[in-house]
Parts: structure tokens; sequence; C-alpha cells
């Protein structure tokens, strides 16, 4: 269900295959089983997609990689912000493969559920909240005015604002790409994937 064939390490070019062979032999290779689509050793997701722009692929793959495994970031939070992001942008897919992380971080079925709804979410920790309402801001109103700025970088640390934004950036460019390649869960229908953005 894509417009993008599912690439075969069989098909790849020497460059393509580099960049397969630095995403399947990559941290993410010991996360819960989303990197294959079947046994023909294809990728699934934004993975496949990167094959196809391997210059720029080798560039994205390793920022997805920072993002989630060099940012100082807890992984609740990091978990309930990628959530936020994919409900945002209605990317199936992304919620598909985040809810299992989130699980595994620690958040609740609620939780995941308050963010796949775009509701409130019961979160009782302060930071957790504080990086929520970040996201959502920078979602929302492609910003954080002054007062929510002061707020975030006192709660939060500069530091996790700069994680927090990059994160944000990365997660919705994959959204944007699973929309435009119709990329979905699996098991979803194709016209999921190509729901309209927030405006």
């Amino acid at each position: 269900m894509t417009r993008l064939d599912v690439l075969t390490p069989a098909e790849l070019s020497p460059e393509q295959r580099a960049l397969y062979d630095e995403i399947v032999g990559g941290p993410r290779a010991a996360g819960p089983g989303l990197l294959t689509a079947d046994g023909s050793g294809g990728l699934i997701g934004p993975f496949n997609a990167m094959l196809y722009a391997p210059g720029v692929g080798h560039a994205l793959q390793a920022l997805g990689a920072a993002v989630r495994y060099r940012t100082a970031l807890p992984d609740r939070i990091r978990e309930i912000a990628v959530l936020a992001v994919a409900a945002a942008w209605r990317s199936d897919f992304e919620l598909y493969a985040h809810e299992a992380l989130a699980r595994a971080a620690g958040v609740t079925d609620a939780e995941i559920e308050a963010l796949r709804a775009g509701g409130e979410v019961p979160l009782r920790d302060e930071v957790e909240r504080a990086a929520l309402g970040v996201v959502r801001a920078l979602l929302l109103k492609r910003d954080l005015d002054e007062a929510g700025y002061r707020a975030a970088r006192d709660t939060l640390g500069e530091a996790a604002l700069v994680e927090l934004s990059t994160l944000v950036g990365y997660y919705s460019t994959i959204a944007l790409q699973m929309r435009i390649f119709r990329v979905t869960a699996p098991g979803a229908s194709r016209t999921s994937g190509a729901r309209s953005a927030p405006g």
C-alpha cells in the first residue's frame, strides 16, 4: 500500500546498499522488528523511502538515530513527543511504530490513547507536561511565545529545547514523506495515510 515499490537488497545500487547496511546494522535493528517488510529483506516505512535518495537518506537516518539514541531526553518524554507529532500529522505509520516503543518506555495505554486523540494527557510529571506543551505549541503555533519560551527554558533547559525542536522537525519530515508516498501502518487502509496535515 505505497506509491514506492519496496526495494529488496538484490535490487540496490552500491550507494543504496551502503545505506541499507547502515540502517539494518544500527541501533534500530535491536528494536521491536519495525525495519523489514517481509522475507525479502525490504525495509518498511521511512527506511524504504530513504533508499530512493541515499544521499539524503544517509543524513536523514543519521539524524533519526541521533534523535532516538543520542539525546538527553528521557525515553518517556521522547516517545510522548513522537506520538504527539504523529497524532498532529495523523501519521498512521508513526503511531504504529512508536506506540510499541512508548509502552516499552512506560507510557500507559491511557496516555497513548489521549495522545492519539490529541486530547488532555494525564501526565503527573511537570517536566513531561512542559515537554508536551512545547511540542504541541511547535506543531500548532509553529513557535513559542516569550512567556512560553521562558517557562519551558526554566523547566526543561535550553539543551532539551534544542533536542525537542529537532525531534519535532525530524518526525514531521518523516510524517510528510509517509503521506506523500501513501505509506500506512501494516493492515491500515490506503487512504488513511493520505489525510491532510494540520493547518
